[in-house]
């Protein structure tokens, strides 16, 4: 279990709780009884703890959370062999996958997981849905845009500028490289990950060269429409679509690129977009190549407007994956575990998948922050509280700084689910609106969220 969870709130603050031990066998299981009543146990996923049904409260009966054993409180059985082996180095990872007889490699949620899970498994001899040759159209963007302007696709338009003429050339050879370009511009590093040294460009691409390691960087126009996750599974060369989100961002201070603030499945604009953007993945995975697997993508979309696609991916969105299972009970594990073991199951798991119908309305909520100290996060744990959360996590413990660009990715983030997109966005509101951690000096550590206007607009009680 992620040491952040572990931290989010202590188990008193949620539910009062007997917690307990009891021994099986050779080991020790930890596990939470809470209230009176007829009993029910509950088990949580893998990776995960007891503490995932803290929100959990069932007048009447007593709930039961065990640990799995090597999760949460549980024993840790010894393991038969312990490896410390890089992820990068693939030529070490093949050959233990080779001397331990490793059936395959299930990892989708991280473009450099990808690119090494491709690797290692050609190098091993293992299933996997790529091939390193493919591997460029899906971690390179500007190999992506490449495709894209070949086929046509619509996409942004982009230039890859010279970082040393960033650094040596004139203000005019600078402009002269983007002419034809609209400003605003977005320019991206094109060796770092999420949204790590990229920025709005008014006027200026002199500080953009110092993000990168690399010898250009990718400058395209920015797009203001709303924006989309979506994500897919290839079989048989036919793209399916596993669900589409509206990915929501705010401009925390103005000149700041927008940070995102919430993934809400599904989305709103389903029946607009879903033909349009199905259509161009297909066409992109005719070229190049892909006939199973995960494909994922991010595009922007305004009425009268169409699409424009932001990336393509070989992988699924991290962070994301959850709310698959929350919304629509499609759980992404086990189409992974399928595609190695079971492949006849994936069929059956899209015949019974419905975009169109929900059984739930979900949303994972993302909260930033400027850096400064930690000192009180009461509010974000009495938030973690409330009834429509199924996960909460706060990544800072009181006294730690936050760090731009450091090992945690937010301040806090929430799972939430409603039956409803009406009480969906209640529930968004109160957390957007009470959300507080405050430094030493009293000082508000996280950015104010907002929805963005189309939410007054298009009033809907779905």
């Amino acid at each position: 279990m992620s040491q952040y969870f572990c931290s989010i709130v202590d188990n008193a603050l949620c539910n009062p709780a007997q917690r307990m031990y009891f021994d099986l066998g050779e080991y020790r299981y930890g596990l939470t009884v809470v209230g009176e009543g007829e009993p029910i146990v509950c088990f949580h996923g893998f990776s995960e703890s007891s503490y995932t049904w803290d929100s959990i409260n069932l007048p009447r009966y007593r709930v039961v959370r065990i640990d799995l054993i090597g999760h949460g409180d549980s024993d840790i059985p010894d393991e038969d062999k312990a490896y410390t082996i890089p992820v990068t180095d693939v030529d070490a990872i093949a050959l233990m996958c080779r001397e331990e007889g490793v059936d395959g490699i299930i990892t989708s949620f991280s473009d450099l997981l990808l690119e090494c899970m491709v690797k290692i498994a050609d190098k091993a001899g293992l299933p996997c849905y790529l091939k390193p040759e493919q591997l460029s159209w899906y971690r390179d963007k500007s190999a992506c845009r490449d495709v894209l302007d070949k086929l046509g696709l619509p996409a942004p338009g982009f230039r890859k500028i010279s970082v040393e003429l960033l650094k040596q050339g004139s203000e005019e050879e600078i402009q002269q490289s983007i002419a034809n370009l609209q400003y605003p511009l977005i320019s991206k590093p094109l060796d770092k990950y999420g949204s790590r040294g990229i920025f709005i460009i008014h006027h200026s691409l002199y500080s953009s060269a110092e993000y990168t390691d690399c010898q250009e960087i990718l400058v395209e126009e920015y797009n203001d429409g709303y924006e989309f996750n979506m994500m897919t599974w290839v079989m048989d060369g036919k793209v399916n679509v596993i669900s589409i989100a509206d990915r929501e961002k705010t401009e925390m201070e103005e000149g700041m690129l927008p940070l995102s603030t919430r993934n809400v499945y599904p989305s709103r604009f389903l029946a607009e977009v879903e033909k349009s953007a199905t259509d161009i993945l297909q066409n992109y995975i005719r070229y190049t190549g892909q006939t199973e697997g995960a494909l994922s993508m991010q595009f922007f979309w305004k009425p009268g407007r169409g699409i424009q696609v932001c990336e393509i991916a070989g992988r699924f969105f991290g962070y994301e994956h959850e709310l698959t299972d929350m919304v629509y009970g499609f759980q992404t594990e086990e189409l992974l575990l399928d595609y190695l073991y079971e492949k006849d199951r994936i069929k059956e798991m899209f015949d019974r998948h419905d975009i169109y119908h929900p059984v739930k309305y979900g949303a994972v909520l993302y909260f930033q922050g400027r850096q400064l100290q930690i000192a009180d996060q009461t509010a974000a744990c009495e938030l973690a509280k409330e009834k429509c959360v199924v996960k909460p996590w706060i990544f800072y413990k009181e006294g730690e700084h936050v760090i731009e660009y450091g090992p945690n990715p937010y301040l806090a983030l929430y799972y939430i689910e409603t039956e409803n997109r009406r009480q969906l966005e209640m529930e968004t509101e109160k957390f957007f609106s009470e959300m507080s951690i405050r430094d030493p000096e009293g000082r508000e550590v996280a950015y104010r969220n907002k929805i963005p206007e189309y939410e007054k607009e298009k009033k809907t009680d779905d």
